[in-house]
């Protein structure tokens, strides 16, 4: 009785692993994220020499601009900033073996960053789980499970939809509605008079704010703290950030003390422009993380003159 009930559930979880994890595929959803984050390690790798980093969620590429950023600094820059749902964990694996002694890491991430657990079954989990199983191998347990039921019956039907749309040659609007990446990683072209910008939303969306609590006892501090520690061993400089943000809406003070504790107890520097880094809500795109491209390039300019005041000295002393 044992075996009739047991043996089938065995089969059905080797059918399931086997098409999410050789099979089935979403080139377009899916594909989107990975294709980020290879075309940025890549630029990454093709590096010589001292190199700045920044890694963040969608703020990252919506809101900062390397191509601004490293002519100012005299540093070569990627941005590898992707989205909240693709875990620290992952993202600081795959750009540990990148960085170097005397290399820079910016990690402006957004406060949900902080609290967010890693092994939550988002986009990465079924990213790795078919195509990059060598670092998962490399991450906590937990993850491990996350990653292997990331995907269901909804996966199978998107799957068979975006790859069909991708073999007849669709046309993917994203570009046009958003903008594009550049070659260093940003947003670039997220003009408000593009489709995808959303003025009526951003009038009235209340932004979610973390507690200091949430912040300190976070699994995505935990995950920060290790890669701290890490930096510090391997001689990489990592300075933290805050996202920009709205005007009328900022970090609560309490937080953002909170936040700039996590860098600071490691030995790493923290930037708080304070009130200079919040706009109104005119300057954003299409969330409260995402500022359009005129502001994106100011606030830029802003961050890089921070951390040029930062990096001057570790620069030197690299030589």
């Amino acid at each position: 009785m044992a075996r009739r009930i047991v043996l089938p559930c065995l089969a059905s979880l080797l059918l399931y692993w086997t098409l999410f994890g050789f099979v089935l595929d979403r080139p377009l959803s899916l594909g989107l994220f990975r294709n980020q984050i290879e075309s940025s390690l890549a630029r990454g790798a093709s590096i010589q020499g001292r190199k700045l980093v920044l890694i963040a969620g969608s703020n990252g590429p919506y809101s900062h601009r390397c191509e601004t950023i490293e002519p100012i600094l005299d540093i070569p820059c990627v941005n590898a900033g992707i989205a909240v749902g693709i875990g620290l964990d992952y993202l600081f694996a795959r750009w540990r073996p990148l960085l170097r002694p005397g290399d820079a890491v910016y990690l402006p991430l957004e406060e949900a960053q902080y609290s967010r657990p890693a092994s939550t079954l988002g986009p990465d989990g079924a990213i790795m789980f078919r195509h990059d199983r060598a670092t998962l191998a490399t991450l906590a347990p937990a993850r491990w499970a996350g990653a292997a039921f990331a995907s269901g019956p909804r996966g199978v039907a998107m799957s068979g939809i975006e790859t069909s749309l991708v073999w007849s040659g669709f046309l993917d609007p994203r570009a046009a509605m958003g903008g594009e990446r550049n070659a260093w990683g940003d947003r670039a072209g997220h003009l408000p008079s593009l489709p995808g910008a959303n003025p009526g939303w951003l009038a009235l969306v209340v932004p979610a704010h973390e507690s200091p609590d949430r912040v300190a006892s976070g699994a995505g501090t935990a995950t920060v703290a290790a890669f701290l520690r890490w930096a510090g061993e391997h001689g990489v400089a990592v300075v933290g950030g805050l996202p920009a943000g709205f005007a009328d809406s900022p970090i609560p003070a309490e937080t953002r003390a909170a936040i700039a504790h996590v860098f600071e107890s490691h030995g790493a520097s923290f930037i708080d422009p304070g009130d200079r880094a919040r706009y109104p809500r005119s300057a954003f795109f299409d969330s409260p993380d995402h500022l359009a491209e005129p502001a994106q390039i100011a606030h830029s300019r802003l961050i890089a003159a921070e951390l040029a005041l930062i990096l001057a000295p570790v620069r030197a002393a690299s030589r």
